[in-house]
């Protein structure tokens, strides 16, 4: 398939795409067409997708995966998120300084995509790392070779390519099995090859260059996790999310409480429909901002905030003449409506996208992301860096408060949906807070209302901004609301609707652009429909 010929939505039975720029598309769609699986695809089009969508993800960024291998019959989540430095010294810096901004490579976490898409491509892929790679460097290669005028300003892509290269000399070099030579070319970027670990030993010397605290020793401790899923059934249908780690689970809360409301008989985006939406994933998301972190660090009371006692609690809080403007989080374990002392009224595009099923059930979802820095110019690896130490913060005794190797609780946050144990729909939304917003948007736009893939994607939709905002550290939290009670929504939706919802009490910001960027794929029998919104410049494709 040539890349002129990716548009936003296609069909097929063989496999699908749909992700970010059009040329990790057709990297992932060159290696369905050569037998690799969904995995191959998966791993292919991301390391495209850090060159093609620069700026929304890079390879010292991070990637949260969910994969369903029909092999195993099996879900998982694969933890692509790097951690807070090892040394306690950094720490206590972060504490007394805060976590920084722009320009600062403190607020960058271990890099972590490289070990996520090796980890993939080495326990779920069939192809080599050569093979998948092999579509970035041609992309990284015809950018060396272009007009002066058309390079990007800094020197990361050529860079980027010597270092792609040289993990590849290292799975060629390496004697074994296909999964011994891609872990032997992983280990070479994280300094765990006896060998040779020229990358990581460069990378340190760029973060020691540039005054950042991350060290090889934390490369070397670095490992792509793999966990069960949290899963909720909706109305017949299984949706899975990575854990605590990720705002994901806040996607299951919400769905729980809208699940007692007849949105069909409300009808599409109707005032009612809108309404209960939007107020559900407000309790939600105060859940979220009390008790989400790191569930190696933190017991997250998961078990209860998704059980039927602490949702019933919560549903009647849902009032439909009212829009509440108060952060009203609950108590799942003493099983309370809400948490005493804890509601208050509050004060005052980095990130692409992945989804790749295959003709034999395999089926990926995955968000890369990065927030990236372009102040920086990849050093001697071309390895640029996010911000991700940012959706950590520095209040004593929050859950969420940087540690020692801690991971952040990001937004990113893919979605796979199984029905009957096998999968039915792949999502993956770029957007910030707004990522699983969206997600709940298309869900119901795909349960409730029976859209198809392409329709779910173009449909007017709506995301609150009452919710703490998830890059923003500052220890006092609740300063850290954008707009409170604000309801962000699009101008397709009926005037009518919008006044209805204003006289409730919701603060409007309408908007006539995209809200988000979402990609979905969804399969009906051996038919697999692959859309991404093209206000959003997401690309599908299918053979």
């Amino acid at each position: 398939m040539k890349i002129e010929d990716i548009g936003w939505e296609a069909s097929g039975t063989s496999g699908a795409v749909a992700a970010g720029g059009a040329g990790a598309v057709e990297a992932g769609i060159r290696i369905l067409e050569a037998r690799g699986n969904a995995a191959d695809g998966a791993v292919a089009t991301m390391f495209a997708l850090q060159v093609t969508d620069h700026g929304a993800c890079c390879i010292g960024g991070e990637v949260p995966l969910l994969i369903y291998d029909a092999v195993s019959g099996e879900t998982k989540s694969l933890s692509g998120m790097g951690r807070a430095p090892l040394s306690v010294d950094a720490i206590d810096w972060y504490m007394q300084n805060g976590i920084p901004g722009p320009g600062d490579i403190r607020m960058a976490p271990v890099p972590s995509v490289v070990d996520l898409c090796l980890t993939t491509l080495k326990t779920y892929g069939t192809k080599s790392m050569e093979e998948v790679v092999q579509p970035t460097l041609e992309i990284l290669d015809a950018s060396a070779s272009a007009e002066a005028s058309a390079r990007p300003p800094f020197g990361w892509e050529p860079n980027l390519a010597v270092t792609l290269r040289k993990l590849v000399e290292e799975e060629q070099l390496t004697d074994g099995t296909r999964e011994e030579k891609i872990q032997a070319a992983c280990d070479r970027f994280y300094g765990r090859n006896e060998r040779c670990s020229d990358v990581a030993e460069d990378l340190e010397k760029d973060w020691i260059d540039a005054g950042g605290f991350l060290r090889i020793d934390d490369l070397r401790n670095h490992r792509t996790r793999i966990e069960d899923p949290v899963v909720v059934d909706y109305r017949g249908y299984t949706v899975a999310k990575c854990d605590t780690w990720t705002q994901g689970p806040m996607l299951l809360q919400a769905l729980r409480l809208v699940e007692g409301f007849d949105l069909t008989g409300m009808g599409h985006n109707s005032a009612d429909c809108v309404h209960v939406i939007v107020e559900a994933l407000k309790l939600a998301m105060a859940d979220r901002d009390t008790y989400y972190a790191d569930p190696e660090f933190v017991d997250v009371p998961m078990k209860e905030l998704l059980s039927d006692e602490y949702t019933a609690l919560r549903q009647p809080l849902i009032e439909m003449a009212r829009a509440s403007r108060e952060a009203r989080p609950g108590d799942p374990v003493g099983m309370e409506a809400v948490k005493e002392g804890a509601g208050f009224t509050p004060w005052g595009d980095g990130t692409t996208t992945c989804v790749v099923a295959d003709k034999w059930g395999n089926v990926v979802a995955a968000t890369p992301s990065a927030n990236v820095d372009r102040s920086y110019d990849g050093g001697r690896t071309g390895v640029t860096h996010g911000n991700r130490l940012r959706s950590l913060n520095t209040t004593q005794g929050h859950p969420n408060v940087i540690e020692p190797g801690k991971r952040p609780r990001i937004t990113l946050t893919p979605t796979l949906v199984l029905k009957d144990g096998k999968p039915v729909m792949g999502l993956s939304v770029a957007g910030g807070d707004r990522q699983d917003q969206t997600m709940l948007n298309l869900l119901i736009d795909r349960i409730d209302f029976g859209m198809s893939a392409k329709d779910a994607v173009t449909v007017p939709r709506f995301c609150s901004f009452h919710h703490q905002s998830s890059f923003d550290p500052n220890p006092k939290r609740g300063e850290t609301y954008l707009d409170a009670g604000e309801l962000e929504i699009n101008a397709g939706i009926d005037s009518q609707v919008r006044v209805e919802l204003e006289r409730r009490g919701h603060p409007l910001r309408v908007k006539d652009g995209t809200i988000s960027n979402p990609s979905m794929v969804v399969i009906e029998g051996d038919t697999l429909y692959a859309a991404g919104d093209p206000g959003a410049r997401r690309h599908s494709a299918a053979i």
